[in-house]
């Protein structure tokens, strides 16, 4: 069951329960996720759980109906379900629970809960009518319901059905007329439509040995499923019935007993006849075909019994006794075979179903040789069109499958050339996937092991590799599981040695690996800066004024002039411009399943104006069988990491560049430098943040994860272990970059916005005196050459005068101050809840950015007095989900200072 279809499902549950709490449908999701496998592993013993339910209803008798009603179907999840029950009856709290919501619900629908649990109707009492308009509204409703569906012409009926049969999951095949209309080609029992024409004679009127005979030759008819004249067989009600017959009451009271204990044989082969003949139609899969036939083959046993009993009873030689002795041995088999063929169709079970019946069957049968042998030559025959279909499956990896009955299925729509393109692709995951009800009961503990031997050999077929397994040997049926377990295994081990050779070797998986660390992670500090000075310029723009081919070029120029040149997959490296800042994407991600969605969705991404500095992404070509790994969402994630670094990277160079063009303010003989010189410290504060906030991602969070990546791919078995791996590593990096948490993600881009916007608004101030100076440094009209001395001379008293006019104004210490607390207040908040996120969910590599921030203990006071604050603040309720809320609607909406700021010109309500 995928995520989605449990979020789904939980939803639902709260939805009917009506459950209203803080904790949503992700929370109980994630909880099932966690702890649920794909198929049954466990074997739960209900006898225990059905007498403590019985104990606990009010009504046990119909509970044990209603078990063993539902238990006949084959279900086999049933005993899971009666054991979950059985442990609600422990818990008060819940049965209170569900007791007052049954009582909610059955007010809602206009009636009263009795004690036994269901509902009386006390919509109209007794003499009451319904109103006029009462009987129009329902009216209304019934049409509105039943069109479309319910109220459909023999037109459209039979469209539908043709449609059904055209999209069923197996080819059927037409089944000719004249099977129904000679009802003579059974082997049961035909039902007479006109009475017989001569009436046989009494047999109370004959003498007790013509009786005798008379009685032999109808149970001769009767075993072969006609009819005698002193023995017929009543008309069944329900095709899977038990047959029974009417006696000629004048027999002869001790050869009527004799009769009665031969007539259930008669019975059991009917019911065994009719089986056969349903079951052999190709709507029912090979399993039950060779269930039939080995049936079939008993069967013909059977009739040779019974040709030999006539031969005996045409030479005088076949008493009723003698009868009774030669029927018994067949007696017990035929009877098995009814009631396998009585469970079969109760369940309506095919493929694994049918095989785990047998299987329990066989099992069972334990205290009785004979009989388990017989279950066991069943079982064996019915397996092998399904060991058919497993042998090819882990041998060549390939699915032979008409009547949809094996465990694995496949999805043909599911196609390796969308893991490159969509990031909802799971082609792993969903090509082929396991069906929980085609699992038989003896392979559930391998059944992981199938889908993954197929898979693998399946992506080495692909490869245009020949498939040759070297353990290749035919798997029978036996009650010792661990044979056929073993050559399963060994298959598997197989698969997953050669496909792992395949990637690690012959494909070098960990040097593309290497590669993509080299470019999104930003490992070769030279390529990004060479990139950086040479684009900055085109970065800048609007994402509609940027031309992708020229960034192209600039990325290619940067990669041939550094050390990525030495790269073998250099050449696969892209640029990509997206239409959404990270913010938006990781917003967008973080809100699947939420109140949030649906308002994220609604944006218009044509609305989002957003410079060409956030648009900007690589991207990396990968082919198959390489992109199983790194496919689609691993390449997402890797953007979402590399964007994150570019933009803190590019946050660091615009305070450096502040700092060089500060550094000019030096030489000037400024009289108001107090105000310039908190501008200077709070530079100094911004550039200490970023760049340990840097070094802690490059350095504390990537470089060990990818450590620890390189040691896992070494000793991983199998391809699971290296998608694992892969995707652990790219969460984590994820997680500890604060890009999961929507909290610390709000609180870090705003500081980056912060940060940009003082830069801008120093560059801005700087530009401005500069280009003053540029206008009075002109020579007055008459004088002679302007000596350099002079021209500095000038320059100082003019910037001097202008930059103390601007600094002594009151807006630029009202700016400055501005900046310097929304970055404080900023910084605290970051650290607080990095402090309690490290502490509350265990997050112990986030105090490394505490301490490098607050290394000498700066922020401890203001932290400590934070806090306090912040726990008499959680006293309220929801103050945190309403604060995120309103940062991601903030933050998801189109913004445009980041589209602006980088540029050199001022923006407009910047």
């Amino acid at each position: 069951m995928s995520e989605f279809r449990v979020h789904h499902r939980v939803s639902e549950l709260q939805n009917l329960l009506k459950v209203r709490s803080g904790e949503g449908a992700e929370v109980y999701a994630d909880l099932l996720l966690k702890n649920m496998t794909p198929y049954i592993t466990t074997q739960v013993s209900s006898h225990s759980a059905k007498r403590k339910i019985a104990s606990f209803t009010k009504t046990p008798d119909e509970f044990q109906r209603k078990y063993d009603e539902v238990k006949s179907k084959n279900v086999r999840e049933l005993d899971p379900l009666v054991f979950l029950v059985s442990k609600l009856t422990e818990d008060t709290k819940t049965q209170t629970f569900l007791e007052q919501n049954a009582q909610e619900r059955a007010a809602e629908a206009g009636g009263t809960l009795t004690s036994t649990g269901s509902v009386v109707s006390m919509a109209t009492s007794s003499g009451s009518k319904m109103s006029q308009e009462e009987v129009s509204e329902l009216r209304n409703k019934l049409l509105s319901a039943t069109s479309g569906s319910s109220l459909m012409s023999p037109e459209s009926l039979r469209r539908q059905r043709d449609k059904a049969k055209k999209n069923a999951p197996f080819h059927t095949l037409a089944i000719p007329a004249w099977v129904s209309e000679r009802p003579f080609l059974t082997g049961d029992f035909v039902r007479q439509t006109q009475p017989p024409s001569e009436h046989p004679v009494s047999l109370g009127t004959l003498p007790l040995t013509l009786q005798e005979q008379a009685v032999v030759e109808d149970l001769l008819f009767a075993m072969m499923g006609v009819d005698g004249k002193y023995i017929q067989a009543r008309a069944v009600n329900d095709k899977h019935g038990h047959r029974s017959f009417n006696v000629d009451p004048s027999l002869d009271v001790s050869m009527k007993e004799l009769v009665n204990r031969v007539l259930p044989v008669c019975s059991h082969y009917s019911t065994v006849c009719r089986f056969m003949e349903e079951k052999s139609m190709p709507d029912y899969g090979q399993v039950n075909h060779a269930l039939c036939a080995a049936m079939r083959s008993l069967a013909k046993e059977y009739l040779i019994l019974v040709a030999q009993l006539e031969h005996q009873s045409r030479q005088g030689q076949l008493s009723l006794q003698k009868f009774w002795f030669y029927v018994q041995p067949c007696m017990r088999t035929l009877e098995i075979l009814a009631a396998i063929a009585e469970t079969v169709n109760k369940g309506e079970c095919r493929g694994g179903a049918v095989l785990s019946l047998l299987h329990e069957r066989t099992a069972s049968l334990i205290g009785d040789p004979k009989a388990q042998d017989l279950c066991l030559y069943l079982t064996q025959a019915a397996c092998v069109p399904y060991f058919e279909i497993l042998e090819r499956w882990i041998y060549k990896g390939i699915i032979v499958d008409p009547y949809a009955e094996f465990i694995v299925e496949e999805h043909e729509s599911v196609i390796k050339e969308k893991i490159e393109k969509d990031y909802n692709d799971a082609y792993w995951e969903q090509r082929y996937t396991i069906c929980r009800e085609r699992i038989p009961v003896f392979l559930e503990k391998v059944a992981d092991k199938i889908l993954s031997t197929g898979k693998y050999l399946n992506v080495i077929r692909q490869c245009g590799r020949d498939v040759k397994c070297p353990a290749a040997e035919e798997i029978v049926y036996t009650l010792k599981e661990r044979q056929y377990v073993e050559q399963i295994e060994k298959a598997y081990n197989y698969a997953s040695r050669v496909l792992l050779d395949l990637l690690m070797q012959e494909k070098e998986l960990m040097a593309r690996l290497r590669s993509i660390k080299h470019y999104f992670l930003l490992d070769q500090g030279d390529l990004v800066v060479q990139f950086m000075d040479m684009a900055e310029d085109e970065l800048k723009k609007d994402m509609e004024d940027i031309i992708p081919t020229r960034l192209e070029s600039l990325l290619e120029l940067a990669l041939r002039t550094s050390v990525a040149n030495a790269d073998p997959y250099k050449d696969d490296l892209k640029v990509e411009l997206l239409n959404y800042d990270l913010i938006t994407q990781l917003f967008r991600i973080l809100s699947i399943e939420t109140k949030q969605e649906k308002a994220l969705q609604a944006i218009d991404p044509t609305e989002i104006h957003i410079s060409g500095l956030e648009a900007f992404a690589f991207d990396y070509e990968v082919k198959w069988p390489l992109s199983l790994i790194i496919n689609r969402k691993a390449l997402t994630r890797y953007q979402m990491l590399f964007r994150h670094l570019f933009y803190a990277k590019h946050v660091e160079r615009q305070l450096c560049n502040m700092w060089l063009n500060s550094k000019t303010a030096k030489q000037y003989d400024l009289q108001s430098p107090r105000w310039y010189a908190a501008a200077f410290a709070l530079r100094h504060r911004m550039l200490h943040f970023v760049q340990n906030y840097g070094y802690y991602m490059m350095f504390e969070v990537l470089e060990p994860n990818w450590h620890i990546l390189e040691q896992n791919l070494k000793s991983v078995s199998n391809v699971d272990d290296v998608l694992h791996h892969h995707m652990d590593f790219l969460d984590k990096c994820l997680k500890d970059c604060m890009l999961t948490n929507t909290e610390l993600l709000k609180i870090v881009s705003k500081l980056m916005v912060v940060c940009i916007t003082f830069c801008n608004c120093i560059q801005r101030l700087t530009r401005t005196f500069l280009a003053d100076e540029e206008l009075q440094l002109t020579a007055p009209a008459g004088k002679g050459k302007v000596t350099e001395a002079d021209i500095r001379k000038t320059r100082t008293k003019v910037v001097s005068e202008h930059v103390d006019e601007l600094v002594s104004s009151d807006s630029f210490e009202d700016t400055i101050t501005n900046f310097d607390t929304n970055f404080s207040s900023l910084l605290l908040s970051l650290l607080d809840r990095l402090s309690h996120f490290s502490s509350s969910d265990c997050e112990h590599n986030m105090m490394n950015i505490i301490y490098r921030i607050d290394f000498n203990g700066h922020y401890t006071e203001q932290l400590e007095q934070f806090s306090a604050e912040r726990s008499t603040m959680e006293q309220a309720p929801d103050w945190q989900q309403a604060d995120s809320e309103s940062a991601f609607a903030k933050f998801s909406s189109g913004r445009k200072p980041p589209a602006k700021e980088p540029s050199p010109k001022p923006a407009s309500g910047e």
